[in-house]
């Protein structure tokens, strides 16, 4: 199992949880990585992973090679051709993420929370979605579910119970607000809880609310 290089943030205590974070469309790892000191006073048992995804042509950005889960086809129309073997194959890399938290750290699936911004939200989102483990929790920021048309093949129903939260700022000009609440509806119309929260003004970023909303699931998820 040849697992994704990553920036990993040690617990400062005893290990007892894990988070991984996934990164949005041309960034690394290294772009989410400074939450981990933030949050490590309120989760000292929570180890950090942030992965880096693989570098790949992006048709929406004319094929240039840029780090990303999968491969983007447009940002207009949402209900479009989506990259279903590049999703399901980073799916499957995050999963031996988890599987190794499970098999090599003796971290239960359920002390293992999956989050990520934007193009790594879209793919925590499918995580929630597809992965066998019972997870503690999936967070999604300025993300969407990007397996609208594919879920009823790609479903897995271990996770219809696990809590989830989703947060997008209202003025959002990458991934549109709308995206966000579409995704939130297609899901709970499956069944799953899910925490919308909405940032007034905010664009395809994070702010200080978010954060602290992001660290409260944490500890609730984790405690």
């Amino acid at each position: 199992m040849s697992l994704l290089n990553a920036v990993v943030h040690a617990a400062k205590g005893k290990h007892t949880a894990t988070v991984v974070f996934l990164h949005g469309l041309g960034d690394s790892g290294h772009g989410w990585s400074d939450i981990a000191p933030m949050l490590a006073g309120a989760l000292p048992h929570v180890k950090f992973i942030f992965p880096h995804a693989p570098v790949q042509p992006v048709t929406l950005n004319m094929g240039y090679k840029m780090p990303s889960w999968y491969d983007i086809y447009s940002l207009a129309d949402r209900d479009g051709k989506v990259d279903e073997a590049g999703i399901a194959a980073s799916a499957a890399k995050v999963n031996d993420l988890i599987k190794n938290e499970i098999e090599v750290h003796g971290i239960p699936s359920e002390r293992i929370v999956v989050g990520g911004f934007s193009q790594g939200a879209a793919l925590s989102l499918t995580t929630l979605t597809t992965s066998a483990h019972k997870l503690g929790g999936v967070v999604a920021m300025s993300g969407y579910y990007p397996l609208l048309q594919q879920f009823d093949k790609i479903f897995n129903a271990a996770n219809q119970e696990t809590k989830v939260l989703m947060c997008h700022g209202t003025s959002d000009e990458v991934v549109q607000f709308q995206w966000g609440e579409k995704s939130r509806d297609f899901l709970a119309g499956k069944g799953y809880k899910i925490d919308f929260k909405s940032y007034s003004g905010l664009g395809h970023s994070a702010n200080d609310q978010e954060l602290m909303d992001v660290a409260m699931f944490l500890r609730n998820a984790l405690p």
